[in-house]
């Protein structure tokens, strides 16, 4: 008779499943609260303690830890001698393994857990059988998701549980303990901090540290302030990513994940003015990334408005006295070295994306001038500043520029040419040395028409429509300089 072991900390679906098994001949045994939740169904199960003739000790820490479970799942089968140890040894083959683990992961997102809970949950047991079965996948199969449960019934209902279907539950078994060790990793290496909220007090969030260099996040010396919240790390990581592209002194204003200053200049203190400058009002409760040391002159000016994080690669000792008066304000002291070989990953519903950093560098060597009109060379600087900015800018994006700051940022629009209203109607000012910076091709000529009708005598864009002739002539026609690179910065 074949046999199936089913112990599960998340019962969905299991009294059905084990169910079905029974219809379809199997014998199963289970522990503790799945062979309660199994016998209350009126399904005949045994004790696992049947099994191996062992009862469980320690509280159940040791209960499927024996030879009469382990080799039962692990013979090769293919292997006469195995078959006939078993025999020897009085065990029985094992054919399914139904396990899920200790919720390790839910037990240590509550607020106040311990250390000892923590250990508690710790499964041992279960992903021992579950590695075991999972090895020996060409002979047993090995069920990890109750999500699985209906296809491998109707799969053994009609014979077709084969080996390449069991090697597809394997997969998911070595994902599935993955998770969970690296989950207790984080745990116990303090790597994860619960947060108070997410992006909305509804929402559960945490801060999970997977690197301590000091040019990151996760490894930042907080010198000052409470607890970063979600939307801070998320807006300070935006604004660390942009001003370490800056050689020169460059202070960043972000807001909601967009740049809403940016400035340059032959000091940091000078950068930051060009930076507030840009937009003094949307500034306010942001975040601020200066690429070199905060001195007593800067932090007087920065203490004079509200700001959520300052970040910086040093804070003179009388900055730091100064800027500390405010009792919330984050002061976070980070390395601005960029490390090319990070990388940027998104969770999806059902896994995640993963790509390398935009970190392209763009040379005035590198770009095309495809206009009767050549840029002047504060245009050329404006063009360069503003290429730096628009990869961080969410997409569409448009923004306008100088060669000191940016002058207006028009942010993630269903259309370029709306974004260039926005970024026209939030300008500071509009010159001769403002530019227009695009972060992707113009499908067509309507927003070069506008960049004409108010004034701007200057555009750098990726180029690659296949309308880019149209904006050419646009261009062309108003007397402006357009220059392409050949490269796009979609920001989604």
């Amino acid at each position: 008779m074949k046999k199936a072991i089913l112990s599960v900390s998340n019962k969905t679906g299991i009294v059905a499943f084990a169910q079905s098994l029974q219809q379809l001949g199997y014998e199963l045994y289970s522990t503790g609260g799945t062979m309660r939740t199994l016998v209350e169904a009126n399904i005949t199960v045994k004790s696992i303690s049947e099994l191996t003739h062992f009862d469980e000790i320690m509280d159940g820490r040791v209960k499927t830890l024996h030879p009469a479970v382990h080799g039962g799942i692990l013979a090769d089968r293919d292997k006469p001698e195995h078959l006939e140890q078993l025999r020897e040894q009085h065990i029985d083959l094992i054919d399914i393994v139904v396990v899920n683990l200790y919720p390790f992961k839910e037990t240590v997102a509550k607020p106040d857990v311990t250390e000892e809970e923590a250990i508690e949950n710790i499964d041992i047991g279960g992903p021992t059988m579950l590695r075991a079965a999972a090895k020996n996948y060409k002979h047993v199969t090995t069920v990890v998701h109750p999500a699985d449960y209906n296809e491998v019934i109707e799969k053994l209902k009609v014979n077709q549980l084969d080996e390449s279907y069991r090697k597809s539950l394997m997969i998911k078994v070595f994902e599935h303990t993955n998770q969970y060790d690296t989950t207790i990793v984080d745990f116990f290496k303090n790597n994860k901090e619960s947060l108070r909220y997410g992006e909305n007090p509804q929402q559960k969030a945490s801060f999970v540290r997977t690197s301590e260099a000091n040019h990151t996040l996760g490894g930042a010396k907080q010198l000052h302030g409470k607890q970063l919240s979600y939307n801070n790390i998320k807006d300070a990581d935006a604004a660390l990513s942009l001003v370490k592209q800056f050689e020169t002194p460059a202070a960043v204003a972000v807001k909601h994940m967009n740049p809403c200053g940016v400035g340059v200049g032959e000091t940091i203190f000078e950068a930051y003015q060009y930076a507030f400058e840009a937009d003094s009002q949307s500034i306010f409760g942001g975040i601020v990334a200066l690429n070199r040391s905060v001195d007593t002159k800067l932090a007087e000016t920065l203490h004079s408005i509200f700001l959520e994080v300052i970040i910086a690669p040093h804070f003179t000792q009388e900055a730091l006295e100064i800027l500390s008066k405010k009792k919330n304000i984050r002061l976070l002291e980070i390395n601005m070295t960029i490390d090319n070989n990070e990388e940027e990953i998104v969770s999806v519903s059902g896994g995640y994306l993963v790509q390398d950093k935009d970190n392209v560098v763009v040379h005035r060597n590198d770009l095309t001038v495809v206009t009767e009109a050549t840029p002047t060379e504060a245009q050329w600087d404006a063009m360069l500043l503003g290429w730096k900015v628009i990869a961080s800018v969410k997409s569409n994006a448009i923004i306008l520029c100088n060669d000191k700051q940016t002058v207006g940022i028009g942010a993630g629009q269903m259309n370029r040419v709306g974004s260039a209203k926005i970024a026209i109607e939030r300008a500071i000012e509009i010159n001769d040395k403002v530019v227009m910076v695009s972060d992707g091709f113009f499908p067509m000529d309507d927003t070069v028409e506008l960049a004409a009708q108010h004034g701007i005598k200057a555009i750098i864009q990726p180029g690659g429509s296949i309308k880019d002739q149209d904006s050419i002539d646009m261009a062309n026609k108003h007397g402006i300089a357009m220059v392409t690179t050949g490269v796009r910065h979609f920001k989604h």
